[in-house]
């Protein structure tokens, strides 16, 4: 064979653009699959698929047809009983067919955490109808956080301060909820200091942990993200010894992304996904290995060295603000043009843009986090989307 080991990917957005790159410097061959033809990753892969991976029968006949070696999830709205089929008949799922259909359902993976491992949650209900999640309030308390069991990138998630609000939060959920699981979760709004993903790398060798990421969400999306995120040695032990319970529980080798709040030296597990996260974009610029080349040294069962960090960084994104299909960007220069720091901008060959939607992010390292932050903010910000008639 010409190349090192035949991967699948399902989902092909940014995160799948990168890991890609990342895997065909491996040697790997990739098949990228998403619902629309032109997506990111599809544009670096060696060939790609057109279907939606909650299609139980194409997303099986795709495996098939190409007989992958790994079969890597970049989305959460996947047919897991499809993978947790293949995984017996000896296809390798990343990290594991188990974890992808304990992650890609919030009530799931909260459960493991919480009831499985013991490990600190806020407190939270479950709601299938309006009725249950005015009910949720009271055990729950307010404010409170409203999202979907399934979704991505922050959508249909809300903040309720009043019991008045909690009609429009189930329908903004339920709209922009993924799958066909009518179900939300109604959880504690946690007043923490700040918020982190911690990369947690799984390889055959033993766990590896990224310098931990602080990041900044509006609308339930990241818009920036820097490295390293400063907290307490005992309140960074505690988040590595959390996520290497779940990780290890869960199984397989990858990348995950665990993300804690933190409220002084208390350390409260939030969420987990089973693949490169988007805050962790940042390490394009902050690690000698970015997170998307330790995702493919750790599915190949390559050796993964604890990551180095090349100084403080940053990440911002690059928004568009309303729906169109003819545009190009203007400012690239502008933005790159910063004397004496380094600064880079991805931008993600989208082929249509929509409302807040990611277009790109702009990267910045600096001698210290709140330098990189200012420069990758205002090189974001000279990044412009120009629209055509």
């Amino acid at each position: 064979m010409p190349f090192t080991a035949k991967i699948l990917l399902l989902g092909s957005g940014e995160l799948g653009r990168e890991f890609v790159i990342s895997a065909k410097r491996l040697g790997a061959y990739v098949v990228a699959c998403d619902s629309y033809a032109g997506a990111p990753a599809m544009q670096m892969a060696d060939a790609f698929e057109v279907f939606s991976m909650l299609d139980a029968e194409q997303l099986r006949a795709a495996i098939a047809r190409h007989k992958p070696d790994f079969v890597v999830p970049e989305v959460e709205a996947i047919r897991t009983e499809v993978l947790a089929e293949v995984e017996r008949e000896g296809v390798t799922v990343v990290p594991s067919a188990r974890a992808t259909q304990m992650t890609m359902n919030r009530d799931r993976i909260r459960e493991v955490a919480a009831i499985e491992l013991g490990l600190k949650t806020s407190r939270y209900r479950y709601a299938e109808s309006l009725e249950e999640a005015r009910a949720a309030l009271e055990p729950v308390g307010l404010p409170c956080v409203v999202k979907p069991v399934m979704s991505s990138s922050g959508k249909g998630q809300s903040t309720v301060r009043t019991a008045e609000e909690i009609d429009r939060a189930w329908d903004y959920a339920v709209a922009n909820m993924r799958g066909d699981r009518r179900r939300i979760i109604v959880e504690q709004f946690v007043d923490f200091d700040y918020e982190i993903t911690l990369l947690t790398v799984s390889t055959r060798d033993g766990i590896r942990f990224c310098a931990p990421i602080g990041h900044r969400q509006e609308r339930g999306d990241y818009q920036e993200s820097w490295q390293p995120a400063a907290m307490s040695v005992a309140a960074l032990a505690e988040a590595q010894d959390m996520a290497r319970k779940v990780v290890e529980d869960l199984g397989g080798y990858g990348l995950f992304g665990v993300e804690f709040f933190v409220k002084g030296e208390e350390v409260i597990f939030s969420e987990l996904s089973p693949r490169p996260h988007d805050t962790g974009m940042v390490t394009l610029i902050s690690q000698d290995l970015s997170e998307f080349d330790l995702h493919a040294r750790a599915i190949l069962g390559l050796p993964v060295p604890e990551p180095k960090l090349l100084g403080a960084a940053a990440s911002a994104v690059i928004l568009a603000d309303r729906d169109a299909s003819a545009f190009h960007f203007e400012g690239l220069a502008e933005a790159l043009a910063e004397p004496g720091i380094a600064v880079d901008v991805r931008l993600f060959s989208k082929p249509v843009t929509r409302p807040n939607r990611r277009m790109g992010v702009a990267l910045a390292l600096a001698d210290n986090v709140d330098e990189a932050r200012r420069v990758a903010v205002a090189a974001a910000a000279k990044v412009r989307i120009a629209y055509e008639a």
